[in-house]
C-alpha cells in the first residue's frame, strides 16, 4: 500500500513553498517513477507522507536554444522528449543516446531527467553524460535562485546538497561545452532493456585534425557512491594524439577515481570495465557511430 497522506497539485513555484511551509516534510513527484517505488519499497522511510505534484509548473518545462548557445532543459523533461528533441539530437548526441537506454518506453515517457538526477542513485542514466557535459543546475526555494555545477550535487547513494523547499528548475549547458564535441554512452547491464547498470561510462571528446585531444572528459555511473569522473585520465589525455596505447593508459588511469566494489558483478570484473569502456566509447564517438 502506498502510505500517502495527502495530494497538493501545484501549478506555480510559489504553490510549491506554500506546501512546504505548512508541510516541510512533504515530497515533490513529477513521473513518480522513483518517488511512488520508493513510498512502497521503503515504508518507514516514507511513512505517512504528502506529495506534492509539479508537472503543471511553466519554469520546469521545454527545452531551449538560448541566445548566448547554452542549452537549456526543463527538469520536468521526459526521457523520451529529450531523446527526440532536435536541439538535444543536434547539439547533445551523447544525452540522447543515453537517456534512450532508461528503463522501458512507459519509464521514458513518465520519468523526468530533473527526478532522475535528483533521486541521485548511482547507477542513472543520465547522471554521466550531464557530468561529461558539465551541466550547471538552476535551482530556485522560498529565498532565491542559485546555479550549481551537478559535480557537487551528488553526496553519496540517494543522498544530495539539497535542502527541503529547494527544486531544480532547469538544467543548463554553455555551449563552450557542447561545441566541437562527440560522444558516446555504455551501459553494462545483465538485460538490454529494462534494467539498472551494473557499469555505466559516457565519454566526451573533442580533438583536432592531427587525432590529438584537444579535452576529453569520462563519467562513470555504478563506479562509485555516486557517479564519478575521472579528472586524471583527463589530465592525462590533454594533447595525446589517439592511438591503442593512449587509449589503453586513459582506462588504466580511470583506476584512480573510481571506487568498485562486488555487487551484481566482481569488483575484478567491475574493475575491468572501468579501464575498457573509455577506449571503445572514444573510439565509437570518433568514428561517428552515435
Amino acid at each position: 500500500m502506498y502510505d500517502i497522506t495527502g495530494y497538493h497539485e501545484a501549478h506555480s513555484l510559489a504553490d510549491v513553498f506554500a506546501v512546504i511551509r505548512t508541510d516541510p516534510h512533504a515530497r515533490i513527484v513529477a513521473g513518480g517513477t522513483d518517488v511512488l517505488v520508493k513510498n512502497r519499497a521503503e515504508a518507514a522511510t516514507y511513512a505517512e507522507v504528502a506529495l506534492i505534484g509539479i508537472r503543471e509548473i511553466p519554469e520546469l518545462q521545454g527545452i531551449r536554444l538560448e541566445v548566448d548557445g547554452t542549452i537549456s532543459i526543463g527538469a520536468l523533461c521526459s526521457f523520451d522528449e529529450i531523446e527526440h528533441d532536435p536541439i538535444i539530437r543536434q547539439h547533445m548526441g551523447l544525452l540522447a543516446q543515453a537517456v534512450s537506454l532508461v528503463g522501458g518506453p512507459q519509464t521514458r515517457h513518465m520519468g523526468t531527467i530533473g527526478g532522475n538526477i535528483c533521486n541521485a542513485g548511482p547507477g542513472a542514466d543520465s547522471s554521466p553524460s550531464l557530468l561529461a557535459y558539465n551541466a550547471v543546475l538552476e535551482i530556485q526555494s522560498p529565498t532565491g535562485t542559485r546555479h550549481l555545477p551537478i559535480r557537487d550535487l551528488f553526496t553519496g547513494p540517494s543522498q544530495t546538497v539539497l535542502k527541503p523547499g529547494d527544486v531544480v528548475v532547469r538544467i543548463n549547458v554553455a555551449q563552450a561545452d557542447y561545441q566541437g564535441y562527440v560522444g558516446y554512452y555504455t551501459k553494462f547491464a545483465r538485460r538490454n532493456a529494462l534494467d539498472i547498470a551494473n557499469q555505466s561510462c559516457a565519454a566526451l571528446i573533442k580533438v583536432n585534425d592531427q587525432q590529438e585531444i584537444q579535452d576529453l572528459r569520462i563519467a562513470f555511473g555504478a563506479s562509485a557512491p555516486t557517479p564519478v569522473r575521472a579528472p586524471h585520465a583527463e589530465a592525462y589525455a590533454q594533447g595525446k594524439t589517439i592511438s591503442a596505447d593512449v587509449l589503453k593508459a586513459i582506462g588504466t588511469a580511470c583506476l584512480k577515481d573510481t571506487k568498485t566494489h562486488s555487487g551484481r558483478n566482481s569488483k575484478a570484473f567491475r574493475d575491468h570495465l572501468v579501464t575498457v569502456l573509455p577506449g571503445r566509447n572514444i573510439m565509437t564517438a570518433l568514428k561517428g557511430d552515435e
